[in-house]
């Protein structure tokens, strides 16, 4: 069994910081890509940003510049630092992991259950 627990969400003001973070646990291999995405009432769900094993990311455009994804030693856990956050940036955020629970099983995406991230002008 696999589980990814979010955990760092909350009310800020427009112009304040948030930190997430999502620890991955359980019967897991390797970890090839994790992430985060966040979904608006009414709005698909959207990546936010990524980094792979290797530490490559990827950031949505609209948070280039104000977001930094990162991952531990471990490889097991993943942050999210949100600076200079806006009203637009109010969503529930999703850990998401791209794993192997085995050598030779194929990968599969996991989610978290959701924090909500609220940004009040």
């Amino acid at each position: 069994q696999v589980q990814l627990v979010e955990s760092g969400g909350g009310l800020v003001q427009a112009g304040g910081s948030l930190r997430l973070s999502c620890a991955a646990s359980g019967s897991i291999f390797s970890i090839n890509v994790m992430g985060w995405y966040r979904q608006a009432p009414g709005k698909q769900r959207e990546l936010v940003a990524s980094i792979t094993s290797g530490g490559s990311t990827n950031y949505a455009d609209s948070v280039k510049g104000r977001f930094t994804i990162s991952r531990d030693n471990a490889k097991t856990t993943v942050n999210l630092q949100m600076n200079s956050l806006k009203p637009e940036d109010t969503a529930v955020y999703y850990c998401n992991a791209n794993l192997r629970r085995r050598s030779w099983s194929a990968s599969y995406d996991y989610w978290g259950q959701g924090t909500q991230v609220t940004v009040s002008s």
